[in-house]
């Protein structure tokens, strides 16, 4: 890996993006990536789903799990040769707001992943970084760059078809299993701010979409549309989400999840229905679903 702080063309790119990370880690390879995306994604033709232009661009990329797990301490690390399911939704979003500014360079690229990565949109140090989900949704709904769609009420019962089910977040995983996190493992106040994130957000209910309803079709399924982030919500212990993806509506009429995957090992529009899909995953209960802003 390259630092932005090693060689001039790097620094010159820091001092433009007057980002407030302190360091940022990326290869040369990276950067002219994301201009290049960019470049494309500014001569899209009008009216194309910007979320999903930027996710399809990514299919094929090998799926490779902890790439922001390459330092000893917590930089923005950024890496558009392998991917997972994180990495994958945050380098789409982040592309999107950069060609909804107008811009093709890479600094700005860097500074909107910083925003979204990092609780209100600033790298303070490994803890600073939005590791569960639901910590994702938060920061990035209060920046006004997503928004989670949970249903209207529909009846008298006060359901919000299809979000009809809850969880109520109980999230301690990271703060129990501390030596699964290199970052975290010899650090005591991160961990302790690692458990004040949790108790920020435990208890608190959200509405998902459940499992048993994702095989129905578009018209009822409409407040789901082509591009949103699928979070998928899991009964594991200590967890809220266990997998993201993007929702695509296919041809056979069905939904579907375009996804980094550690089945494929790639990045791919999985060719099996979301309901098919998550049969075949036990623990995986629903989806919440959450909007890019204005796409």
């Amino acid at each position: 890996m390259r630092h932005l702080t090693i060689s001039l063309f790097a620094a010159l790119l820091l001092l433009e993006a007057h980002t407030t990370a302190q360091a940022v880690t990326y290869q040369q390879t990276d950067s002219l990536k994301v201009v290049s995306l960019l470049t494309k994604g500014k001569q899209r033709p009008a009216g194309e789903n910007l979320t999903l232009f930027y996710a399809n661009q990514l299919k094929g990329l090998p799926y490779v799990g902890k790439t922001l797990e390459v330092n000893p301490k917590e930089e923005l690390a950024i890496n558009l040769r392998e991917l997972d399911c994180t990495t994958l939704v945050e380098n789409v979003v982040a592309l999107v707001l950069t060609t909804r500014q107008g811009s093709t360079r890479f600094s700005d690229f860097c500074r909107n992943l910083e925003r979204i990565r990092y609780r209100d949109g600033r790298l303070d140090g490994y803890a600073s970084r939005n590791h569960y989900f639901s910590e994702w949704i938060e920061s990035n709904s209060r920046q006004d760059l997503v928004s989670e769609i949970t249903g209207k009420k529909a009846d008298s019962r006060g359901y919000y078809y299809p979000f009809v089910d809850t969880q109520v977040l109980a999230c301690n995983y990271m703060s129990l299993h501390p030596d699964r996190y290199p970052m975290l493992r010899n650090d005591a106040q991160a961990l302790r701010q690692i458990k004040a994130n949790e108790k920020r957000i435990n208890g608190k209910t959200v509405r998902y979409v459940p499992r048993r309803l994702l095989g129905r079709s578009r018209r009822e399924l409409s407040l789901i549309e082509d591009g949103d982030i699928l979070a998928i919500v899991t009964k594991k212990a200590g967890l809220d989400v266990s997998h993201l993806g993007f929702a695509v509506w296919g041809r056979d009429g069905k939904l579907h999840l375009l996804n980094a995957s550690q089945i494929h090992k790639k990045v791919v529009l999985e060719p099996m229905t979301l309901e098919e899909y998550m049969k075949k995953h036990p623990t995986q209960l629903g989806v919440r679903v959450i909007r890019v802003k204005n796409d």
